[in-house]
């Protein structure tokens, strides 16, 4: 499947890339106005199906969006976007906006909201193959958006503050910003979560630290806890950073991915660590034996 060739949903129909297109009214363009998810495709199965559009249906409901589709029907959608795609292993985006209405603010304005699903496949979508490589990152001064303004777990198109933190990596560099929460802990990366080893046992914020309550995250709790590591939730400070044994962020397209620096400093012995490799070697046989096709 090339790029060129892909069939995209757009409110019930399957279109071209070409014909693909929203109106340049709609809200989600204008404002940020809508939610989305990151949905990865294994050998044409879609991993964790069920727990991504829970988390999109609980985003929709905290920004009083009512999705014109019953989940059972946006989960056939998916399937069938993969199925005419011919998906073996891919990515999928299915986003729900506010839809076309006058400008404004006021959601009352769209008359009712627009569904999209894009499909990629893996050579088309880079983060798909970039946690094949130990990355380096920073620590941004951009700090993520707090809960008491926007919740961390709803997983919306309004993703400015993720996007400057990425700049200063970019210009830094490197391959990744870490974003600290409004108290100064240490919160996500710009568009994954952070995993850390310190004195034996593996660490991660706290979704009070206004961390998206990533199902890849989930996924390596539970894989953690199988392999018989030591895991908490447990608020981090920069000192904790620095001073980690290891270092991994995860999410949906980067899957798990080592970190090795930190703002100039080695992490570790400065390559993946011993527990960074088994859960990644674990995640990649346990990926492929769950999926909705």
């Amino acid at each position: 499947m090339s790029v060129a060739d892909i069939q995209v949903y757009v409110d019930g129909a399957f279109l071209s890339q070409a014909d693909a297109k929203i109106s340049v009214f709609d809200h989600g363009l204008l404002y940020g106005d809508g939610i989305f998810e990151g949905i990865c495709i294994y050998e044409a199965k879609v991993f964790r199906l069920d727990q991504h559009l829970k988390r999109m249906y609980e985003s929709a409901k905290t920004i009083g969006l009512t999705i014109p589709l019953t989940m059972d029907q946006f989960k056939a959608a998916i399937v069938e976007t993969v199925r005419r795609n011919k998906m073996e292993d891919g990515y999928i985006r299915p986003i729900v906006t506010r839809g076309v209405g006058k400008l404004g603010l006021n959601p009352n304005n769209c008359e009712k909201p627009t569904v999209i699903i894009i499909p990629q496949n893996a050579e088309s979508y880079p983060l798909l193959t970039a946690g094949r490589k130990p990355a380096k990152a920073i620590v941004s001064s951009i700090r993520r958006t707090p809960s008491f303004c926007l919740p961390a777990s709803a997983k919306t198109l309004n993703y400015l503050n993720n996007v400057l933190a990425k700049q200063q990596a970019n210009f830094a560099g490197v391959d990744e910003a870490i974003m600290l929460d409004w108290r100064g802990f240490v919160s996500e990366g710009t568009g994954d979560n952070l995993f850390i080893m310190r004195n034996g046992t593996l660490m991660t914020p706290p979704l009070h630290s206004s961390v998206l309550a990533g199902v890849t995250r989930q996924v390596v709790l539970e894989l953690a806890g199988a392999l018989g590591i030591n895991v908490e939730e447990h608020e981090l400070t920069l000192h904790d950073l620095y001073n980690a044994e290891e270092a991994f962020f995860v999410s949906t397209s980067l899957e798990i991915q080592p970190l090795v620096m930190i703002d100039g400093r080695v992490i570790g012995s400065g390559v993946e660590g011993a527990s960074t490799k088994r859960l990644r070697e674990r995640f990649n046989e346990f990926k492929r034996t769950e999926g909705t096709q």
